[in-house]
């Protein structure tokens, strides 16, 4: 199926595929319109499928050639694409003291995928993806995010229209770097608050670090200098999360 291995094709036709009961339902409750649905009747039993959309009923050796891994519970969909902009992220007012994760041009889905779990854990108001090397409905993400992709509301954008957006609207920025930085348990986190990573590979852009209001740091107590991406912005956002049920 194009739609699982081209970007390509999913921008040209407005449409990306979705596997499995859990993110299905993830999606469908996060207003996603979904246009065909494959099932495979001996794979999947009796299912309680979206209204409106196309069915279509497909053997075991259909099924094996379309679904993109092969425990997906006999369930396929094509869903309508959507692109969420950066002014929808504080357009009801409901979040005082908004969290955002930023991930410059971070490449692997999984990574983001991970990091779009956590953020999901954390409550985080959204995870902003700046000058993007990944397409946001790649099959390995959305895999590798168990539907957290349609849980947390995730925007592409550009590193300028970040930075616009982000000091426009009072948020502070943290960059995370090992550089001219504190601790971050010694960085306040209770007001509106983006955390901001970089590659595991070279970190944040220049731009990125001018335009921080402070740099914060996980120490580092072994060898090596550095953690995954996801598992970094957990740190983080959880220390955000605990400072914020403290005060």
């Amino acid at each position: 199926m194009e739609l699982q291995q081209k970007s390509a094709e999913r921008r040209r036709r407005g449409l990306f595929v979705v596997e499995g009961h859990r993110e299905l339902e993830h999606c469908v409750e996060a207003g996603y319109e979904v246009d065909t649905v494959f099932v495979c009747p001996s794979v999947c039993g009796e299912l309680d499928l979206p209204q409106g959309c196309r069915v279509v009923e497909v053997t075991e050796q259909v099924y094996g050639r379309i679904a993109y891994r092969g425990t997906t519970e006999g369930i396929v969909a094509e869903v309508r694409a959507r692109q969420l902009s950066l002014d929808d992220l504080l357009t009801d007012g409901s979040t005082e003291a908004p969290l955002f994760v930023v991930l410059e041009s971070v490449e692997k889905p999984g990574n983001l995928g991970a990091v779009l779990r956590s953020a999901d854990a954390a409550g985080a108001t959204a995870v902003i993806v700046c000058d993007p090397l990944t397409d946001l409905y790649n099959p390995n993400l959305i895999r590798s995010s168990i539907g957290a992709l349609f849980t947390v509301p995730t925007v592409a954008c550009s590193s300028e229209e970040c930075i616009r957006f982000l000091k426009g609207n009072g948020v502070q920025i943290l960059t995370a770097q090992l550089q001219d930085s504190l601790p971050y348990y010694d960085t306040p986190m209770t007001q509106a608050t983006a955390i901001v990573m970089g590659t595991e590979a070279t970190g944040l852009s220049d731009q990125w670090r001018q335009a921080a209001d402070r740099h914060i740091r996980i120490p580092m107590l072994g060898r090596l200098d550095s953690l995954n991406v996801s598992v970094s912005a957990a740190i983080l956002m959880f220390e955000a999360v605990r400072q914020r049920q403290a005060s």
